[in-house]
C-alpha cells in the first residue's frame, strides 16, 4: 500500500492507497481487486478487502463503500452498513472513529481528506465528471458541516491516470473551456495525433483549492501506464479485456 506524508503526519488518522498487489484474484483481476462491481468472484473480492483492512489493523466489517456513479453526491456515515445497503454516491464523510471510508478507482482520482483537529475525515471518487460536477466542493462542505474547517483540511490525490495517458477528443476540451477558459492549462497537445491530453490530477487539485483546501498532496503515479501496480479502465478498454479490477483507497479515524 502507498501513503502520503501530509496525511501520515496527522495524529489519529490512518489511510492507504492500495496497489493491485497482495490479493487472491486471478487473470485480469490479479490480484487485489476490491470491486464487487467487477465480474470477479465475490468470494475473492471479499477476501481481498479483508486482506487490505488487515494491513490497517482494522476488521474488514469496518470498511464502508458506496455505489459510485460519477455524481457530486456525498453521504455522511455514522456506522458501517451491510453490502447491498450502500447508497449511490461518490463521496463519504464521518466523524466516527473506526469507520473506514473506502473509494474504488481504476483511473479516476481517489481523494482522501482529513481535519485531525476536528476529528473529521472524507473520501471522494473524482473522475472528470464528478470533479466538474462538484463532488470535491461537496465533500469539503460536508466535512465543514461536521465541524471541520476548510483551511485545516489536508487532502491527498491518490494514484490515477496521468496526463501522458489521458488522450481526449475536441468535444471534451470544449466542455471544459466553456466552464472556464482558464481550464486550457489542463490540456496539452500530444504532438502526434493533434489530440489533447487532460491533466486530471491538476484539475482535481485546483477544484480542492477552490473549495478552500490549502494543503493538497498529489501522488506522482499513472494507473494506466504502471500495470504492475494499478488497475486501469482505459488500459483494459484498449486491450478489449471486457472488464477490469478496482483499486481501494481508505481513510479512517483511530478509535
Amino acid at each position: 500500500m502507498l501513503t502520503t506524508g501530509p496525511l501520515n503526519d496527522l495524529p489519529g488518522v490512518r489511510h492507504a492507497f492500495f496497489t493491485r498487489q497482495g490479493g487472491v484474484s486471478e487473470g485480469i483481476y490479479d490480484s487485489l481487486n476490491c470491486g464487487f462491481g467487477s465480474k470477479d468472484s465475490d468470494a475473492a473480492v471479499a477476501e481481498n478487502r479483508a486482506r487490505a483492512m488487515a494491513q490497517l489493523e482494522l476488521d474488514g466489517e469496518r470498511l464502508v463503500t458506496v455505489f459510485q456513479h460519477h455524481s457530486p453526491d456525498v453521504v455522511r456515515v455514522e456506522a458501517p452498513w451491510a453490502r447491498g445497503d450502500n447508497p449511490k454516491a461518490d463521496a463519504l464523510v464521518t466523524d466516527r472513529p473506526g469507520v473506514a471510508l473506502g473509494i474504488l478507482t481504476a483511473d479516476c482520482a481517489p481523494v482522501l481528506l482529513a481535519d485531525a483537529k476536528a476529528g473529521v475525515v472524507g473520501a471522494a471518487h473524482a473522475g472528470w465528471k464528478g470533479a466538474a460536477g462538484g463532488v470535491l466542493a461537496n465533500v469539503v462542505a460536508a466535512m465543514v458541516a461536521l465541524g471541520a474547517e476548510a483551511g485545516r483540511i489536508v487532502a491527498a490525490v491518490g494514484p490515477c491516470i496521468a496526463q501522458r495517458s489521458y488522450e481526449v477528443g475536441p468535444e471534451f476540451v470544449e466542455r471544459f473551456l466553456a466552464e472556464d477558459p482558464e481550464n486550457d492549462s489542463f490540456f496539452r497537445d500530444n504532438g502526434k495525433t493533434g489530440k489533447a491530453h487532460f491533466d486530471l490530477k491538476g484539475y482535481v487539485a485546483r477544484r480542492l483549492v477552490a473549495a478552500g483546501v490549502t494543503r493538497v498532496e498529489v501522488m506522482p503515479c499513472d494507473t494506466c501506464a504502471e500495470e504492475r501496480l494499478f488497475f486501469s479502465h482505459r488500459r483494459s478498454v484498449k486491450r478489449g479485456e471486457g472488464d477490469y479490477g478496482r483499486g481501494l483507497s481508505v481513510i479512517f479515524l483511530e478509535g
